[in-house]
C-alpha cells in the first residue's frame, strides 16, 4: 500500500535500493559456495604460475565473478524499472549453463566472435595448473545450423607432479571447428529444444602433459533444454562421446574416448543476469569402442551468465570433482584422466 502512495522517482530509489540488497546477496552465497572450494599452492613464481597457479587462479576467478555481479547488477547493470516491471524477454539459452550447452543456435545471419578459457587445476602430486583457449567465429546461416572455427591456445604450468615434467609454457595448441543443427526449436509447440553437434580437433600440444604430440579428436554431443518457469528457471541436459587418436612417438596411434553425461538449472533474478548449478558425470576408456574401462569422475559447482551490455556476455562455470574412481590408483577421486578442479570463463561480442 505504502509503495501504491509513493511517486514514481520514490518508487524507483526504493526498486533500485532492493535490488542492490538482493545483488549483494547473490554475491555472497556465489562467493560462500566457492570459498570451500580452495586449492593451496606454494610459493614459487614463475611469469606464467603468477597467472595460473592452482591457488592464485581459483582465488582471482572467484573474485572476478563477484566483482561482476555486484558491480554491474548492484550499481547499475540493471535498471530498477525493468526489473520491478518483470520485463524478462526470452534469452538465447546456449551458454547459460556453464559447461553445459543449450540448445539455442542464435538468429539467422548473427555472428560472433569470443574468447572461451577452460582452466583445470590440481593432480594427486605437485602443483598443476592448465588451460585451453578457444579464439572463437562463430556464424548462423540459417535459423537451423551453426558454424564455428578457430585457432587453440594452450598454456601449462606445473611442478612435480607424478608422471609429468616441471613446465612453464604458452604455445599454439590447434585448430577447431563445429556443426550445430537444430532439431527440434523450443517454442509454443515444443516445450523441448533439441541440438545435434560435432566439433572436429586437431592439436599439436598434449591437453595434460603440454608434450608435442599429433592429436585428432571428435566431439559429439546431445544437447537438450527446457523453462521450468517461463523467461525465469531452465533445464539444460547433455549427453556427449569424444573418441581421440594420439600419434605416438614410434608412429603409432594411441586411442582413448571419454562418455559424459551432464545437467544444470539456471535461474534468473534479474534481466541480464543467471546464476545456478551444474553436475557432470564422465567416464574414460582405453580405445574408442567403451569397452576398457579406466575411471570416471563426478564434478559440481556453480554458473554464471551476465549480459554486460545488449550484444555483449559473459559466461563462467567453476566445477570441483567430488567423487571419482582410478583402478590404477585406487582412492577417492580419479585424478589421472581428470583435474581435480575446473572453470571456464567466456566473453563474446555479437555482431
Amino acid at each position: 500500500m505504502h509503495l501504491a502512495r509513493c511517486g514514481t522517482n520514490e518508487r524507483d530509489h526504493f526498486a533500485h535500493a532492493a535490488l542492490k540488497f538482493r545483488s549483494r546477496q547473490i554475491a555472497v552465497w556465489w562467493f560462500g559456495i566457492c570459498s570451500r572450494q580452495r586449492v593451496s599452492c606454494d610459493g614459487r613464481r614463475t611469469a606464467f604460475a603468477d597467472i595460473n597457479r592452482a591457488g592464485y587462479t581459483s582465488m582471482r576467478f572467484r573474485q572476478a565473478a563477484v566483482l561482476a555481479v555486484a558491480a554491474l547488477v548492484g550499481c547499475g547493470g540493471v535498471d530498477p524499472a525493468r526489473a520491478q516491471n518483470g520485463d524478462f524477454h526470452e534469452i538465447e539459452t546456449k551458454y547459460i549453463f556453464g559447461f553445459t550447452t543449450g540448445s539455442s543456435i542464435g538468429l539467422e545471419g548473427e555472428k560472433e566472435v569470443s574468447i572461451d578459457t577452460v582452466v583445470r587445476l590440481g593432480k594427486r602430486t605437485g602443483r598443476y595448473a592448465a588451460s585451453e583457449t578457444k579464439l572463437e567465429f562463430e556464424h548462423t546461416p540459417t535459423q537451423f545450423v551453426q558454424l564455428e572455427f578457430g585457432a587453440l591456445v594452450a598454456a601449462h604450468a606445473m611442478r612435480h607432479v607424478s608422471d609429468l615434467d616441471n613446465r612453464d609454457a604458452v604455445n599454439f595448441g590447434g585448430l577447431f571447428g563445429e556443426f550445430r543443427y537444430l532439431v527440434i526449436g523450443r517454442g509454443p509447440s515444443s516445450p523441448f529444444g533439441l541440438t545435434l553437434s560435432v566439433e572436429p580437433a586437431w592439436r599439436r600440444v598434449d591437453e595434460t602433459s603440454g608434450d608435442r604430440i599429433g592429436n585428432l579428436e571428435l566431439e559429439t554431443k546431445v544437447a537438450v533444454d527446457t523453462e521450468l518457469v517461463e523467461n525465469r528457471l531452465y533445464l539444460g541436459v547433455n549427453a556427449s562421446y569424444e573418441p581421440e587418436w594420439t600419434r605416438t612417438r614410434a608412429g603409432g596411434w594411441e586411442k582413448e574416448s571419454k562418455l559424459g553425461l551432464s545437467t544444470a538449472v539456471s535461474f534468473r533474478p534479474a534481466p541480464p543476469l543467471l546464476f545456478g548449478a551444474e553436475l557432470g558425470y564422465f567416464r574414460h576408456y582405453d580405445g574408442i569402442g567403451l569397452r576398457a574401462f579406466t575411471g570416471d569422475a563426478v564434478f559440481l559447482g556453480p554458473t554464471l551468465y551476465l549480459q554486460l551490455v545488449r550484444k555483449a556476455f559473459l559466461t563462467a562455470a567453476w566445477a570441483t570433482q567430488i567423487v571419482g574412481r582410478d583402478f590404477e590408483n585406487p582412492g577417492s577421486r580419479n585424478l589421472s584422466e581428470f583435474s581435480r578442479h575446473r572453470a571456464r570463463l567466456k566473453v563474446a561480442l555479437e555482431f
